[in-house]
């Protein structure tokens, strides 16, 4: 019998998902976490077949955990069950390894295509992510994409972390570095991605998949 296992952080749409995997034959949910680190130990020892996750979450996004899954539970399927309907998040999961995005606004019945399909070995994309959205994920909205993967690791996380509202004198402390070497990255990805303000650092951000919109 197919196993899945829920990663969502809040507790009422967890039950939700809980009881509606419940009434589908054939399914059973192997265990439910509220973060992604937690959810990346629960791959590890169930080894579901189907992991349901979402994005914003506490200690660990979904895009981030995607790949350290992978590592534990490489046979698993993951459906990324999310608000965020821009094409930038749709884009950074899917590049993570995510096998489907479904958004949290779908109804009972698309939940259960999509599971189906996931474990038939097939992607499934949310009906409500259609037109420019989808098109913008085909082409790869290259030139974003581009510009994004031509930032340093280090380049990215001082990114996100700045378009999250946090000083340069935060981020020195969170990343153990000095002031003036947050500074320099800062310096150095604005200058690649002609960004002059952090209003446009955010704005890069959220269509890039690298933070969220504020939206659960």
């Amino acid at each position: 019998m197919p196993s899945v296992l829920i990663v969502e952080d809040h507790a009422l749409f967890r039950s939700g998902l809980k009881q509606l995997i419940g009434i589908e034959p054939g399914l059973t949910v192997a265990g439910e976490a509220g973060d992604g680190l937690a959810g990346i130990r629960l791959a590890q020892s169930l080894r579901p077949d189907l992991i349901l996750l979402d994005i914003s979450m506490p200690e660990l996004s979904g895009v981030e955990a995607i790949p350290r899954i992978r590592e534990v539970a490489p046979e698993a399927r993951i459906l990324i069950v999310s608000m965020h309907a821009t094409a930038g998040h749709v884009r950074a999961a899917l590049k993570a390894g995510a096998d489907g995005y479904l958004l949290k606004t779908a109804d009972e019945d698309e939940f259960l295509v999509a599971i189906r399909a996931l474990l038939k070995g097939r992607k499934y994309i949310s009906t409500e992510l259609t037109g420019s959205m989808i098109i913008s994920y085909v082409d790869g909205n290259a030139e974003a994409a581009s510009k994004a993967d031509s930032l340093t690791p280090k380049e990215k996380m001082v990114l996100k972390l700045i378009a999250e509202g946090n000083s340069n004198k935060d981020i020195a402390a969170k990343l153990n570095l000095s002031v003036k070497t947050i500074d320099t990255h800062r310096t150095s990805f604005m200058k690649k991605l002609d960004l002059h303000n952090v209003r446009e650092v955010t704005r890069f951000a959220m269509q890039n998949g690298l933070v969220g919109d504020g939206i659960d």
